[in-house]
């Protein structure tokens, strides 16, 4: 089996906690197998995926990490760390890694433009 990780940061206007419950919470009733926590100005999540079509029949698994914290500005700094977990010999290539992080960010902006249209959703 081989693993293959990444991490990504972003920064956002948003507060960890509104972009936790819409992009954690809220999600959590899907078919995902996680734990969560929170404190004051940290919000934290471990979700991994053992099966579904998001697998591709070449992973094992596949684990991420968010975690949303504070910033001075009542904004957040947000880090995703995704990890793969392949069959076999198979090794995911850059394009399939860049791929992933490209969708992942792609998700947490659609969520971030839709929370500053919608100040009340997730408040």
């Amino acid at each position: 089996m081989g693993v293959t990780s990444y991490s990504d940061e972003y920064s956002s206007t948003i507060p960890p906690a509104r972009l936790f419950k819409a992009l954690i919470v809220a999600k959590s009733n899907t078919s995902r197998i996680g734990w969560m926590s929170s404190t004051t100005r940290i919000f934290h999540s471990s979700i991994s995926l053992i099966e579904g079509d998001g697998l591709m029949e070449k992973l094992e698994k596949i684990t991420c990490e968010f975690k949303f914290e504070s910033t001075a500005d009542g904004g957040s700094k947000n880090k995703m760390t995704s990890t793969y977990y392949t069959k076999g010999e198979f090794e995911l290539s850059k394009e399939e890694v860049d791929g992933g992080k490209e969708k992942a960010l792609a998700t947490h902006k659609v969520v971030e433009a839709y929370l500053l249209q919608n100040s009340d959703a997730y408040a």
